[in-house]
């Protein structure tokens, strides 16, 4: 009980997604790669992450257990004690930011910036405005970049491009599961979707986003972004992934269903392990040949 209420309150799926982009930098940018940091970033990750999420379900609490896909979380359903989730929380922080400092300060540092705006800022804003999202894209957005800071140290224009790339895709991620749970989100008076309601408006902005995806992710083929490089052929290949996450925003747009808002959703998370897998694997090759 212990092992599966701890999984669902760190959200072991998210923070393992989280982690595998956090791994994508981190090889993207290691000249050698050195087993102990992917080890340590990817335990620090984790914890940093799943630290967040705990102190989200305790702010949270009360409306989780309004709505039916969160009301069996540990705490709205009395599992696990308000105290107890609070230690845990502190104590993943503390072991996290530890972990990620043994690697450099400023993992350590982004880390930190992440987990104070998830629960600082995007979680009461959830309420308040749709715009909560933007704020929840920037945290949501540091893995991927956070793992290539950790191999170098430095916070340069390819850090940029991978957070600016795992930014814009956040928004057609969670508009896309704003939409088929809409109806949900409404009983505990979340604003999620841009236009606050599933309408062609939502659907547009959906796709307008998903193109700046497209487009940042093919930038560094330009030969202007440091050490972050890509091939004609792995610029080929993330331009057809792209297609294909694009496609289902176009549905979306089309059909304005459930159906088609969890197509985009699943697409959205195909798309940007495809797009980190395309670039660590397009750099590997490029040294071997």
């Amino acid at each position: 009980m212990f092992l599966a209420d701890f999984k669902a309150v760190t959200k072991m799926g998210l923070s393992i997604s989280v982690v595998f982009s956090s791994l994508a930098g981190y090889l993207l940018a290691a000249d050698s790669v050195h087993f102990q940091t992917l080890i340590l970033l990817a335990i620090g990750g984790y914890f940093m992450v799943g630290a967040s999420n705990v102190f989200n379900q305790i702010i949270e609490r009360d409306l989780d257990a309004l709505m039916e896909r969160t009301k069996n979380r540990p705490i709205p359903a009395a599992r696990m004690s308000v105290t107890y989730a609070f230690i845990l929380a502190i104590v993943l922080t503390i072991g996290g930011l530890s972990i990620l400092y043994s690697i450099n300060e400023r993992t350590a540092m982004f880390g930190a910036i992440s987990i104070c705006l998830y629960t600082s800022a995007y979680t009461p804003l959830k309420t308040k405005t749709p715009l909560s999202v933007f704020v929840g894209a920037i945290p949501g957005a540091i893995p991927f970049m956070l793992g290539w800071v950790a191999a170098t140290g430095k916070f340069g224009i390819e850090a940029g491009i991978l957070f600016m790339l795992q930014f814009f895709w956040q928004f057609p991620h969670f508009w896309a599961i704003g939409w088929f749970l809409h109806e949900d989100y409404q009983k505990a008076g979340f604003n999620m979707l841009p236009t606050g309601k599933q309408d062609k408006g939502t659907a547009l902005q959906t796709i307008i986003y998903t193109v700046w995806t497209i487009l940042i992710s093919i930038v560094p083929v330009f030969g202007f972004t440091g050490r972050l490089q890509l091939s004609v052929v792995a610029m080929i290949l993330t331009l057809a992934a792209g297609s294909w996450f694009l496609y289902f925003g176009f549905r979306l747009f089309k059909n304005q269903t459930n159906k088609a808002a969890r197509q985009l959703m699943l697409s959205s998370v195909i798309y940007i392990t495809l797009i980190q897998i395309i670039y660590v694997s397009d750099k590997f090759i490029r040294l071997w040949i």
